[in-house]
């Protein structure tokens, strides 16, 4: 699967690229820039991809849609959240989202406190290498990350 960002070199060049997700991220925001307090990143999504349900242990996220829509699953619940929307996944909630669009859709992740999101995505972008991994592999990466993947990524309703 080919980028989904448009034609900017100095995204492409410093984005981390997760196919099997249909993920393009960007940190703006290291949590070194915050004391650890905060981090602050950007997602591309391509349509009908998402993440698998996941909770974690130590940090909230809060989403704020740029471009597209989603249809976001907090702790059982579903609600759908477009452009100019937010939308927060408490600690220790269970989350998951699939852009629901027909083209890319963007947003941007606020994550606190702080997270090292250039590490862990790149070792997420490697045990997805070949797709999604086998449930094993997936919780030890978890594990190490203080994250609970609990299942399969939301799917587009037909």
């Amino acid at each position: 699967m080919k980028s989904h960002f448009l034609d900017d070199e100095t995204i492409t060049d410093n984005a981390i690229h997760i196919p099997a997700i249909g993920l393009d991220l960007k940190v703006y925001i290291e949590p070194t820039a915050t004391q650890g307090r905060a981090t602050l990143i950007e997602t591309y999504d391509a349509p009908g991809f998402g993440p698998p349900i996941h909770r974690h242990e130590n940090e909230t996220e809060v989403f704020h849609v740029l471009q597209g829509r989603y249809l976001f699953e907090v702790n059982g619940e579903r609600k759908v959240v477009q452009a100019g929307e937010t939308l927060t996944a408490l600690v220790g909630t269970t989350h998951r989202f699939v852009n629901i669009d027909d083209e890319t859709s963007r947003m941007l992740v606020l994550i606190s406190p702080g997270f090292d999101a250039t590490c862990f995505f790149s070792q997420l972008r490697d045990v997805m290498a070949d797709g999604i991994p086998d449930p094993v592999t997936l919780a030890r990466l978890g594990a190490k990350w203080h994250i609970e993947f609990l299942g399969p990524p939301l799917k587009v309703e037909q």
